[in-house]
């Protein structure tokens, strides 16, 4: 009998999957990118299912709860803030403008440049966005007690804070 092909694989091969004795990934699990990836990709899946009732992707979470909370900056800054190329974010921005969510307006003190704010649909989105995203991160966490997680994020915070 010829060994089964890729595609062939059955039930059969997966209930003998299950009785294995697992997989030795301790170089794996001593990672820290490992580890950071494996958290990401149980968390990313939840975060856009809830962010699918506002049509809003981790990008534009983020460009709207950093406008909260920093009404008026630039453009560039903004840029910058979440390191993603002006071309980029202008495309970003126009998708939120035509929304309504987000508008550009004169720089009060430099008319030759443009400033970004909220607009009143954008900071209501905005605020139900980010209490849903607050949500989320408890109910993946909760294995964590709030001193844990405060110190996952800071440690987290430690190694891409100090790249910038």
């Amino acid at each position: 009998m010829l060994p089964k092909k890729p595609a062939e694989f059955d039930l059969e091969d997966a209930d003998a999957a299950d009785a294995a004795p697992p997989l030795d990934q301790s170089v794996l699990l001593s990672l820290v990118g490992y580890n950071c990836r494996r958290a990401y990709i149980t968390i990313m899946p939840l975060f856009e299912k809830r962010m699918a009732k506002f049509e809003l992707r981790p990008v534009d979470f983020t460009v709207l709860s950093l406008l909260k909370a920093n009404p008026n900056i630039n453009q560039k800054r903004l840029s910058k803030a979440i390191n993603v190329s002006p071309p980029n974010l202008a495309t970003l921005l126009d998708r939120l403008e035509q929304r309504d969510l987000v508008m550009r307006q004169r720089n009060p003190q430099d008319r030759r440049s443009q400033t970004l704010v909220l607009t009143t649909a954008g900071m209501r989105m905005c605020v139900k966005a980010e209490k849903t995203a607050a949500e989320l991160e408890e109910k993946a966490t909760e294995a964590l007690n709030d001193a844990e997680r405060a110190q996952l994020i800071k440690l987290l915070q430690k190694i891409f804070i100090s790249s910038l």
